[in-house]
Formats: structure tokens, sequence, C-alpha cells
């Protein structure tokens, strides 16, 4: 064994994190530099901002994250622990109707059974056939994408092992698959169901986050993907908040002998004629390195962590500049001195009503017309509002008799027409727009409110260093995933520069808590500098 090789790390986030346990498991010496004082990224618990309160301000749902990485790094003795909710979702109608799901077979059947029978025989065969899609995306989650047309003898042997798994679908589940990933979301649901609120309800799982008019099939997956929450499919909450699977993450670090450093700006990646040879903050400390691995973003990486006008990487730089970073996402954050009263479903103390999400976007029509104002760039006048209140699940959110409560928005630009998001046009928005639509649907909502946190999607970028408030590094569409994730022909966590990685969401397989992207970029790093 030769000499202990350094990594060095940017960014403290869950991917960040994840390759830094594998490598250390592997033997380097890894270093993790985190501007932020905390650790986590947008996976993090805030405690300061209402004190009393953990609320979990950026992410705030779990079902995705592996648990692979979960068993191989020992996370629940370390404080990882998903609180499952039942049921997991709720539907309030203007006319006094709603609609849950959940996992309980019988309890889905009776609640679509109120809007059609055809649909809540078809909604399980639903499940199942998307549920097969899952496995076989799930499986690609884990891999390293090939090139495509294929390179080398490995492109090939992955690309046949794909293909044999894909044949192994079947007919009908590989047309279900084509269409999940070239077809509109609407047109996909129209397919199998003919209630609007049902749809409604599902419609959502394929848009948060996403840009107006991005009504991707692809994303309905993440409706059946994942088991973090206990069963397949079913979203939890991680106790303490999101917070709690970052420091277990971190925690995990530390044992292996990682060195996490927080207030640690990296002001530029350092190269030579070889490649990166470290990293210098904006203290002006510089860090040597045998390798460095980015967990920010692609367009944070290339654009304003490498020296400018290096002719070699232009070509590079311009597919970069080409990504899609739009995002129309706005997170509220707020606290309360009770539950909310639906008018539909009344009651002050909690039950099912409180315990998942609540999806207020009544139909199809309602959730067009909020992309359509997205799309000229207005923020959407009656938006599509995606709502969690984890403290009816976990108390420890917050003090006896209060909650928490997690609202994310859309369609908001990244800037108005004329200025940018200021105090003042965020709160003016919240008020006569998401207070406005909230009131129609809980009857306690200005009763309730003790304090609010508005997060617009310039807020995201600046705070969590998203590019264009961008939630997942990179928009998830046809022309950003798997084998084009983050550019075509640098699908493998390497880029043109030796010694350099990216891990974050902007590679394979793409955002949301799942901890994939790091765990795969580790693999690669090893390949590439076996100790």
């Amino acid at each position: 064994m030769g000499k202990q090789k350094r990594v060095v790390i940017i960014g403290a986030g869950i991917n960040g994190l994840v390759c830094a346990c594998y490598l250390a498991r592997a033997g380097y010496k890894v270093a993790v530099l985190e501007k932020r004082k905390i650790v986590g990224g947008c996976c993090v618990t805030d405690e300061e901002t209402f004190p009393g309160f953990k609320v979990s301000s950026a992410a705030y749902a779990n079902s995705l994250f592996l648990n692979q990485i979960v068993e191989e790094l020992g996370l629940r003795r370390l404080g990882y622990e998903v609180l499952t909710r039942d049921p997991s979702s709720f539907t309030p109608l203007p006319d006094g109707r709603f609609l849950f799901l959940g996992k309980d077979r019988d309890m889905n059947t009776q609640e679509i059974a109120k809007f059609s029978t055809r649909d809540s025989e078809n909604y399980h065969q639903y499940e199942n056939a998307l549920d097969k899609i899952a496995r076989f995306v799930e499986h690609t989650t884990t891999i390293t994408p090939p090139h495509i047309p294929p390179r080398t003898l490995s492109d090939i042997a992955t690309l046949a092992r794909l293909s044999a798994k894909l044949g192994a679908l079947g007919p009908a589940a590989g047309i279900r698959l084509a269409k999940l990933m070239t077809q509109n979301a609407v047109k996909f649901l129209d397919s199998w169901f003919e209630s609007d609120t049902l749809k409604a309800t599902l419609l959502t799982d394929a848009v948060i986050g996403a840009a107006p008019g991005n009504f991707s099939s692809y994303i309905l997956l993440h409706h059946v993907m994942g088991e973090a929450g206990g069963a397949r499919g079913v979203w939890g909450y991680q106790k303490g908040g999101m917070g709690g699977i970052s420091q277990a993450l971190a925690k995990a670090a530390a044992e292996l002998g990682v060195h996490i450093e927080t207030g640690a700006a990296v002001k530029e990646i350092l190269l030579n004629n070889r490649g990166a040879t470290g990293v210098a903050l904006e203290d002006g400390e510089k860090i040597p390195a045998d390798c460095v691995v980015s967990n920010a973003d692609p367009y944070v990486t290339f654009l304003k962590l490498l020296p400018r006008n290096l002719p070699w990487l232009e070509k590079f730089t311009r597919k970069v500049k080409k990504m899609d970073f739009s995002s129309a996402s706005m997170k509220v954050n707020l606290v309360l001195s009770g539950l909310p009263s639906f008018r539909c479903c009344p009651g002050t103390k909690a039950g099912p009503q409180h315990r998942g999400t609540i999806h207020i976007s009544p139909s199809v029509e309602y959730i067009v017309e909020t992309s359509n104002d997205g799309a000229r760039g207005v923020p959407s006048r009656k938006p599509m509002i995606e709502i969690t209140i984890p403290s009816a699940v976990d108390p420890t959110l917050a003090p006896n008799g209060c909650h928490v409560m997690n609202i994310f928005v859309q369609y908001t630009p990244y800037a108005l027409s004329h200025e940018k998001w200021t105090e003042e046009t965020k709160n003016d928005y919240f008020k006569n727009h998401i207070l406005g639509v909230m009131r129609n649907f809980i009857e306690n909502i200005d009763n309730i409110i003790l304090g609010r946190q508005i997060i617009s999607p310039a807020d995201l970028e600046n705070d969590f260093s998203l590019t264009g408030g961008n939630i997942f590094h990179g928009a998830m569409n046809m022309g950003q995933l798997f084998h084009l994730r983050p550019v075509r022909g640098f699908a493998n966590y390497r880029t043109p520069i030796q010694g350099l990685y990216l891990c974050g969401a902007g590679t394979h397989p793409g955002g949301g808590v799942i901890g994939a992207n790091g765990l795969n970029a580790s693999k690669e790093i090893i390949n590439q500098h076996a100790l």
C-alpha cells in the first residue's frame, strides 16, 4: 500500500457526506469543507429561526434514501429514524369532500370509490404496474451510466445487463416505461383514471420542483419508489427533522476518521497542468489534495469555483451553461399555536388529515392554470400548495400544543418582472395568494400562525447554492437524465479535469434525498485512484 491519498470534498450535503464515508471506509484521508455553519445542505433542521421549534427548512420528507447506505454505515444506531405516515396523502376539496390515500389497500379502494368505482379498481393495477417499473429504475440508481453509444467493453456489458432486466419486465411494462419517459403526465393519468380528484392528487408528484409546463411522467415513479418510510413508496418524516439524516451521516463520517469543517467556504479549485491539486478557501488557506470531489451543482463547480479563461475547458463549460436550472418553487415554513381545522374535515386534534402530505390542488385544471401563470414568468395567482405537518407525527419538533407546518409552493419565478424578491414582496405574496388559497380550505389558519419563514427561489440559490433555485441541481427532464446527466459524455462522475469529480444531485440519478450520487461517485473514485 502506498501513501494514503488525500481527498477534499466540497460541500457537506447528503451526497458529499455519503461519498466521504465510503471513501474513508476504503482507506482514504478525507476532508469535507462546508461553507455554512451546519452540515446537510438542503437536508437540515433549523433550531435557530424559531427557538423551541425544529424546522426542516428545505427538504421535508424521506422515502428515497437508500437502505443500503443506512445498513452499511450503521446509521440507525447514530440517530437515523424514519417515522411512517398513515395515511400518507390527504386532498381536501372546496365542496366539502376529501380523498385519503395510504398503504392500506382497502382504505384506498373505499376512498377512491367515493369518486369513481372504476378508478378504485384500476388504482391497484396502476400501483402494481408502476411498482414493477420502479424496481427496474431503482436498479439503475446505483450504477454508473454507460456511454450511449458505448465506448468501452464496460459500457457494452452494462447496456447488456440493463437490456436483459428491461426484457424481463415484459412487453407491457416496457411500453409503459417508454410512456413514462416521454408522455405528458396528464395524458398518462388520463389513460388510467376518470376521477379528476385522483388525477390531480397524483399529478402533484409529477410537478413538484419542476419548472412550469414540465409535466414529466417519469417523476410519477417517485410515488412508488423507495423504502425509507418502512414500506415501498411510503414517505415518512425523519425523527427530529430532516437534519437527523445529515447528523447521522456526519457521526458515521467522524467515526471513520473524516474531518468535517464548517464555516469553510471554498473560493477556488486549484489546478496544475495535470489536473486538480486541491482547493483555496475564501480566507486564503490552501488545502492540497490528490483528488477533489464537488458536491456543488455543475454550474457552481465549473463556472464559479474554477479559474476562468481555460480554453481547453470551454467546450465543456458551454454544455454546462446550457443545462436547465430553471425552477419555480417557494418554501414556506410556519410555526403554529395549534393544528389547522380543515373545512371538509374539521378538528384540531391530531387526526389522519394532519399526518400525511396535504395537497391543495383540487383539480387538474387548477394545476395546469397555475403552471400557465408560471410559464408567463409571474407568480401563480392560485398556487399549487403541498403541506406537511411533521409535528403531528413527531411531537419532539415543537413545544407542547404547538406545531410545525412546511409548505411547498408552485409556481413562483426566480425573479419578479421588474425586481428581485424582497421581504416585502415575499410577505405580500404569502398574504394575498398563499394564505388566500389556504383560507378556502383551513378555517382557522389566520388564528394559529405564530411565525413564518419564506424562502424564494432566489433564497434557495443564495442560502443553499442551488443555481436558479432548482432543488434538483438541474431539471430532471429527458435531456438531463441517466447518461445525459449532467451532460453527454460525462455521466460517470468524472470531469474533463483529472482528479476532479462530481458527487451532487447534478449527477445520476438526480435530486431528492437519496444518497446514491455520493455512493456511485465513491466507487468511481476508488476505481480510478486505487490505494
